[in-house]
């Protein structure tokens, strides 16, 4: 999670619920942020158990934790495309360039 506290970095606490469960957290940056995580995550494990799984908070938090993984190496998969696209048109520019 982006905002994981770092040695030297002003260090924010905040308060954020999810599944009915209350954390306060150490943040660095806008703590606005972490809430806005939390909301999403809490609203995503809200909308799993709503479709009928068990509400068994750690079943929901495991399958909340394996749909952002899924959409993690989504997004990782879409950023190396674009970094493998881009240095293939950053070769060709200097090959144009040297002609």
């Amino acid at each position: 999670m982006r905002g994981l506290i770092k040695e030297g970095m002003a260090k924010q606490s905040v308060r954020v619920n999810i599944f009915n469960q209350s954390y306060s957290l150490l943040t660095e940056g806008d703590p606005s942020e972490t809430m806005e995580l939390a909301q999403q995550v809490d609203d995503l494990m809200r909308s799993i158990a709503s479709r009928g799984h068990s509400g068994d908070a750690v079943r929901v938090a495991v399958l909340a934790s394996l749909h952002l993984a899924d959409q993690l190496r989504d997004a990782e998969r879409r950023l190396q495309a674009y970094e493998d696209r881009s240095t293939r048109i950053s070769t060709l520019l200097e090959e144009a360039l040297e002609q």
